[in-house]
């Protein structure tokens, strides 16, 4: 009977270590390399307008999703934008980019739109970089806050937020 206790015990020791050594000298093991936590972040601020147009000859913002129910919100009606975004108010000032990505009616009681967006600049130092916006957009909101949730090129890792604010509107019916 001790034979077979100690059998047990043996087993039992071998599987738990083998699964010790395994973690220990496996894969997720590996010595990290030590970085310190204190760094620089740098600070950019972008002044840019946006220029969302969906209707007329050359619209830049396309409905993608039309519900067959319409609401007193749009909720759900879904666009694919590609817009410009130039250096004044006027669009017809110098481009410095384009928004490109979709924005969803996604309130039933309020004008919110999710915003899934790349803000791709083309001019400048920016030119070929790209910010990336996730977030709810509250349209009627004097100035509206977005979450930058990261980029590409010179903004590789953003983070932080950006600031919309409505310069001039047209109301168009859905």
């Amino acid at each position: 009977m001790a034979s077979f206790a100690a059998q047990t015990l043996f087993i039992l020791f071998f599987t738990l270590f083998s699964a010790f050594f395994i973690k220990i000298n496996g894969e997720f093991s590996r010595q990290s390399i030590n970085m310190s936590t204190k760094r620089m972040e740098k600070v950019t601020r972008l002044r840019f307008y946006f220029h969302d147009i969906v209707d007329g000859k050359h619209p830049t913002a396309m409905q993608i999703i039309r519900l067959p129910n319409k609401t007193a919100t749009s909720f759900g009606t879904t666009f694919m934008v590609d817009d410009p975004l130039t250096e004044k108010p006027k669009p017809t000032s110098k481009l410095v980019g384009r928004a490109q990505g979709i924005y969803a009616f996604t309130s039933q009681n309020d004008f919110w739109l999710l915003m899934v967006m790349n803000f791709a600049f083309s001019e400048g130092i920016y030119n070929g970089s790209a910010i990336s916006i996730l977030g709810r957009n509250a349209v009627l909101d004097a100035v509206r806050e977005m979450p930058i949730v990261g980029g590409s090129g010179i903004f590789r890792f953003a983070r932080g937020y950006a600031l919309a604010k409505t310069v001039w509107l047209t109301v168009v019916h859905l």
